[in-house]
This record gives structure tokens, C-alpha cells and sequence, in this order.
């Protein structure tokens, strides 16, 4: 079998030529800066990607798997700040939105790749990423339609772009449109595509936005079953195991227990603000993972790709919200 990096392939090379120790005295204080709590998601993933084009980062091939624990950790501690029955609403009224907009996506998805002339496996895995969970759905339908290092490096290399600009333009979008908490919850839960970047400009937009926004991302994230199910008859391919995401579990465990177990509501508190510490130290290293060689690796094509149907995803469940929620 093929080993299938789940990340892009990213040159370690800086502007900035320092030593080993200086590189990794300012990644630590960096990440100190992160933890003491004053840094916004958005702010940390700016100095992230800071320090990855000035002097590198240190620990670069530890990143994804640091990036992945943390996430799922921190979404899981965010789950005792919520409730069950408002979460409840929120999902289902994301519901009929998540349908429409995964299968227009990736239906869309496929016509703009044959446009554009885009490998086919590369096109799959970004209209996937596009439309569901970004990088969890390309590293769960990756190995699904055995696509290769370089066909996985592009279509993350387009999501991760997407989604550090996603974190800074969407809440500017939202207050520009006055868009309520409820509306702006609902929009990025659905128009960006990593679960980070979501949680990230829904905590900026406000507490009410971020419960509906980690709810409806995380049911929709549950599509990545189906969707790879259905992707391995496309591709006639039965034999490779599909990636659930189980910490999907905990984080409604947490959610159960803080609502209906009231012992909880002394220690909830501390937990969520560890989560969004958390968060916060999770956007800092994707940032610190996205150096300039990201960019020339994902190409013109593809990058078009991304653009084209992200700018069909935000602009239809916006409309969608606006007038039809």
C-alpha cells in the first residue's frame, strides 16, 4: 500500500537565516504568547505564518499530528459549553443546508476540474475538502481513491490557503452585513471548510456563534462516511478503510454532561477556556506550517478550483440564510 502524507509538503527554508537554538527560542515564546491567553485564533495564526516565512519552523514534521490532537481535544472541551437542546435546534436547522450544499459542491466541483482540466484524484479530494471538513475530509478520502503525495500536498495546500484567509474575511463580512449570531454561526459552519477556522471566526463573532457554528460543523463533518462510501463505487475502489472521526463522540458526551449534570457547571468554565487556549495555539501552528513553498507547490489551476467553489459555497448559504432561515 501507498503511504499517503496527510499534509502538504512544505520546504523548512526561511527568509531569515538562523541557528537551530535562536529558531526555537522564538517558536517557544511564540507559543508561550499562545498560551497565556491574550492572543485571538486570528492573531495566532498571523504569527504563525510570520515566523514560518521569516525564520522557520523547528518542529515541522511533528506538526500535523500536533495540530490534529490539539483540535480535537480543544473541540471537545468547547463541548461543555454547550447544551444539548440548543444544539439540538441549531443542527437541525443546519441540516437541510449541509445536504444541499455538500452534494452542489461536489457536483459543482467536478464540472469546474473537467473546465480546468485538473487531475482527477486532485479535483475529488478538493471539491471533498471544499465541501464537507476540509483537511479531515481530504485525509479520510485520500486513501479511499488511493491518490498519491503530491495529488494530497495540492488539494490540502488549496484548503489550508483558503482557510487562513477565511479566519480574518468572513467575521468582517458578518459585521459589514449585520448578520446575527445565529446567521453567522450557521454561514461559516457551512462556508468554511476546516472545523479550526470555523471555531476560530465564530468565537471572534461572538458565544451564541460559535455553538451553533462547532454543532452544525461537527454534524457535518459525520458526512464524510457517506460521502467516501459513494467516492469508492466512483472510483472503484472497495478495499480501503474509511476514517471516522470519532472525537465527534466526546465532544456530545461533553455537551450530555454539561447539561444534565449540574456537579459539572463548577469545572466547565475552566475546561472551555482551556479549549479556546487551545484553539488558539492550534491556528498558531497550521500558520507556522504554511510557509511560501505551499503556495508554489498548489499551483494556478487547482488554487482557481478552490476559489471558484468556495465563492459558490459562501455566496449561496449566505443567500440562503438571509432570506430563506
Amino acid at each position: 500500500m501507498k503511504n499517503h502524507n496527510t499534509t502538504p509538503k512544505k520546504d523548512s527554508a526561511a527568509f531569515l537565516k538562523v541557528s537551530p537554538i535562536f529558531q526555537k527560542i522564538i517558536f517557544g515564546l511564540l507559543t508561550l504568547l499562545c498560551l497565556s491567553g491574550f492572543i485571538s485564533p486570528p492573531v495566532a495564526l498571523l504569527m504563525g505564518l510570520v515566523v514560518a516565512n521569516l525564520s522557520g519552523h523547528p518542529f515541522l514534521e511533528l506538526n500535523h499530528k500536533a495540530t490534529s490532537i490539539l483540535l480535537q481535544v480543544s473541540v471537545v472541551g468547547l463541548g461543555f459549553g454547550m447544551n444539548v437542546n440548543s444544539a439540538l435546534s441549531a443542527g437541525k436547522e443546519g441540516f437541510i443546508f449541509t445536504v444541499a450544499s455538500i452534494f452542489c459542491t461536489l457536483i459543482l466541483g467536478f464540472f469546474i476540474g473537467k473546465w480546468l482540466n485538473i487531475e482527477k484524484k486532485t479535483s475529488h479530494l478538493i471539491s471533498c475538502g471544499t465541501a464537507i471538513c476540509g483537511g479531515s475530509a481530504i485525509a479520510a478520502i485520500a486513501p479511499v481513491i488511493k491518490s498519491d503525495e503530491k495529488q494530497t500536498s495540492v488539494a490540502l495546500g488549496v484548503i489550508f490557503i483558503l482557510n487562513s484567509i477565511a479566519l480574518f474575511l468572513f467575521p468582517a463580512i458578518g459585521h459589514w452585513l449585520d448578520l446575527s449570531q445565529q446567521e453567522f454561526g450557521l454561514w461559516c459552519a457551512i462556508a468554511i471548510h476546516d472545523t479550526s477556522s470555523v471555531v476560530g471566526a465564530a468565537n471572534k463573532y461572538g458565544a451564541e456563534a460559535l455553538q451553533i457554528a462547532t454543532t452544525v460543523k461537527l454534524a457535518r463533518a459525520l458526512w464524510i462516511i457517506p460521502v467516501a462510501l459513494l467516492t469508492s463505487v466512483l472510483f472503484k475502489n472497495k478495499s480501503s478503510k474509511i476514517k471516522i472521526p470519532y472525537f465527534i463522540g466526546l465532544f456530545i458526551v461533553a455537551m450530555l454532561l454539561n447539561t444534565y449534570v449540574p456537579q459539572i457547571a463548577l469545572v466547565a468554565p475552566y475546561l472551555v477556556n482551556i479549549a479556546k487556549i487551545g484553539l488558539t495555539i492550534t491556528l498558531f501552528l497550521i500558520g507556522a506550517g504554511l510557509n511560501f513553498s505551499v503556495l508554489k507547490s498548489v499551483g494556478v489551476k487547482p488554487l482557481i478550483q478552490g476559489v471558484l467553489l468556495w465563492i459558490f459555497i459562501a455566496t449561496a448559504a449566505l443567500f440562503s440564510i438571509m432570506y430563506f432561515s
